[in-house]
C-alpha cells in the first residue's frame, strides 16, 4: 500500500521537497502572520504605551487601555510562535541546499522567540502594576508609575536584544535563497545586507541612545525591502520552477553521502 507524499515528507539528502511552490506558500502565509502580529504588537501597541522618561504618561496609557494591552500580549506570543513555524517551514524548503546552514537559520529564531516571549511577561506585569490597587497601597502613585515604566523599559530593551537574533537568521536564509536558485539572487543579497542594518541599529540603540531615535528609520530601509520582497515572493510566486532551481544532482549539500551509496549497477548479476 503506497502512502501519498506530503510537502513535509522527508526527502533523501540533497533532494528538494516534492512540492516546492506549495511549501513556499505555506511559509509565506506563516511569514504574513508574523508580519501582522509583530506589526501590531511592536509597530503599534508598544510605541503607543511606552513614553521614554515619562512614568506618569506610560502608566496612564497602560491603565487606559487594559484590553488592548492584553491583546498585544497575545499578539507578542503569537508572533513568537509564527516566527518559529516560519523558520521550520523554510528549513524544510531549503535544507537540501545545505543542512548546516538551514540549522543555523532556525537556531537564532528559537532564541529570538524565547526572548520575545519573556519580554511579553514584563509588559503584562506592567499592566498589572498600573491597574491594581495593591501596588498603590504598597508604593504610592509616583512609585507605582515608576515601576510600570521600568517594566516597560525592560520589555523595550528585551525586544532590542532579540533584534540581534532577528538579524542573524537572515544571513543563512539569504545564503540558502541565493544558492538554491529557487529565488532571485538579488533577494538573497538583500537578506544578508539586512543583517548588517539590523545589527547596526541595535549597536546604536545601546551605545548612542540619544542618536538612535533620529537614525533608526534609515536602518529599517534595507530590512524592509528584503523581508517584504521575501514575503511577497513566497506568497505570489512561491519558488522558481524546478527547471531553473537547483537540481538534486548539483545540490551543494552539507551532508553528502559517499558515491557508493547513491549508485548501483544496472547490469544483472551472473
Amino acid at each position: 500500500m503506497s502512502v501519498r507524499s506530503s510537502v513535509f515528507s522527508e526527502q533523501p539528502a540533497g533532494v528538494p521537497p516534492t512540492d516546492l511552490k506549495r511549501l513556499a506558500r505555506v511559509a509565506g502565509l506563516l511569514y504574513l502572520a508574523v508580519a501582522i502580529t509583530g506589526g501590531f504588537s511592536e509597530g503599534y501597541l508598544v510605541p503607543s504605551l511606552y513614553v521614554p522618561g515619562d512614568a506618569g504618561a506610560s502608566a496612564g496609557n497602560l491603565a487606559a487601555n487594559p484590553g488592548l494591552v492584553r491583546l498585544g500580549a497575545v499578539a507578542h506570543l503569537a508572533d513568537a510562535v509564527f516566527f518559529i513555524l516560519t523558520a521550520v517551514t523554510l528549513y524544510v524548503l531549503l535544507k537540501h541546499v545545505g543542512k548546516h546552514a538551514a540549522r543555523l537559520m532556525v537556531l537564532p529564531v528559537l532564541i529570538a522567540a524565547g526572548i520575545k516571549a519573556m519580554s511579553t511577561v514584563f509588559m503584562f506585569v506592567a499592566l498589572q502594576v498600573a491597574t491594581t490597587d495593591t501596588y498603590v497601597q504598597a508604593f504610592g502613585d509616583a512609585e507605582r508609575d515608576a515601576l510600570a515604566l521600568l517594566l516597560l523599559e525592560i520589555e523595550h530593551y528585551g525586544i532590542r536584544a532579540a533584534q540581534v537574533f532577528f538579524a542573524l537568521w537572515l544571513t543563512p536564509l539569504g545564503y540558502l535563497a541565493y544558492r538554491s536558485r529557487l529565488f532571485p539572487k538579488p533577494l538573497g543579497i538583500f537578506l544578508v545586507a539586512a543583517t548588517v542594518s539590523y545589527l547596526a541599529d541595535v549597536v546604536v540603540a545601546f551605545l548612542f541612545p540619544d542618536l538612535a531615535g533620529q537614525i533608526h528609520v534609515f536602518f529599517t530601509i534595507v530590512p524592509a525591502i528584503a523581508e517584504i520582497w521575501m514575503l511577497f515572493y513566497l506568497l505570489t510566486v512561491g519558488t522558481r520552477t524546478p527547471r531553473t532551481a537547483l537540481r538534486p544532482g548539483t545540490a551543494q549539500n552539507d551532508d553528502r553521502q559517499p558515491p557508493t551509496q547513491h549508485t548501483a549497477s544496472l547490469r544483472p548479476l551472473n
